[in-house]
């Protein structure tokens, strides 16, 4: 296989193609006419986001966790004592509908890691919380999980980390990506 000569940073660097190379070469072949980049960076995005999921999925199953599960555990971890939030400030959280949330409180509810109870303090609301045995395991989970994402990164270097996610970042941005609110 040859090589790619492609600028990055400034200096010039000799990459291995990818498999989107192959796809732009492609276009460029059959439509000389037409600016195929855009497809090259999402194309790469999609790409690298199944492959992180597939390496994400091994290590949660390890812990006999699937992704939204760690999603909704972390979450409500690291909302600080008491660790609870409303399935509102959840669903705020997510990306998801508050009938898909419903579901998955339901499943993690009977796992023993969640519990539901109404807000005192507004009674509309649900409150959505840690049990012990939940916080135990998210405890184990995350300090593995930050590990794992430490290997799939690991052909970055620290600077490249740091504009990667800077890039990303102004990417969501421009394409309506916003925190949630504040609980």
């Amino acid at each position: 296989m040859g090589y790619l000569v492609v600028k990055q940073f400034n200096v010039e660097e000799c990459v291995m193609p990818d498999a989107v190379d192959r796809i732009l070469a492609q276009w460029q072949a059959e439509r000389p006419d037409l600016d195929a980049s855009p497809m090259g960076i999402v194309g790469r995005i999609k790409r690298v986001g199944r492959l992180l999921e597939h390496g994400l999925g091994e290590y949660f199953g390890e812990h006999d966790l699937q992704s939204w599960e760690f999603d909704i555990l972390a979450t409500l971890r690291r909302s600080g004592p008491p660790y609870q939030l409303t399935a509102g400030a959840l669903v705020a959280s997510s990306m998801i509908t508050s009938g898909a949330m419903t579901n998955r409180i339901d499943r993690l509810s009977a796992r023993g890691l969640v519990t539901r109870r109404v807000d005192p303090g507004n009674r509309r609301s649900v409150l959505i919380a840690l049990t012990d045995e939940g916080r135990e395991l998210i405890d184990r989970a995350v300090t593995g999980h930050v590990a794992n994402e430490d290997r799939l990164l690991a052909g970055l270097s620290a600077a490249q980390r740091d504009q990667l996610a800077d890039l990303l970042r102004t990417l969501a941005l421009h394409l309506g990506d916003k925190a949630p609110a504040e609980r």
